[in-house]
């Protein structure tokens, strides 16, 4: 199987909005992280989605199951409604990505309490 260079765009969205807990509405979207070598960064931002949806740009092509379970575990951890969460990487390994996506969402709660 051959993979074609330059990034890989996957798009994710939370299935049960009527569990989820809805984020007041921020001033300013939250970023955490830097994209560099081996890094990512999450953008965190309001969204008029009555859900909570994920899009992933990644630079390590071939990687969507692996991006399915970390997204589907920051779903069940964090049921987020309203938001659109934007991830930039250049090849982060699965742990520092749920660092960066709870630093996120922990920054948006301190940010609307």
């Amino acid at each position: 199987m051959a993979i074609e260079p330059g990034l890989e765009t996957l798009e994710f969205s939370s299935g049960n909005a009527a569990q989820a807990t809805a984020v007041p509405p921020v001033s300013h979207a939250v970023l955490v992280g830097v994209v560099g070598s081996g890094n990512l960064e999450v953008l965190i931002e309001p969204s008029d989605n009555p859900g909570c949806t994920v899009h992933v740009s990644t630079s390590a092509r071939g990687f969507a199951p692996i991006w399915t379970a970390v997204v589907a575990d920051f779903f069940a951890r964090h049921p987020l409604t309203g938001v659109k969460v934007s991830v930039n990487d250049m090849g982060a390994t699965p742990a520092v990505v749920s660092l960066r996506l709870d630093q996120a969402v922990a920054e948006l709660k301190e940010r609307t309490a």
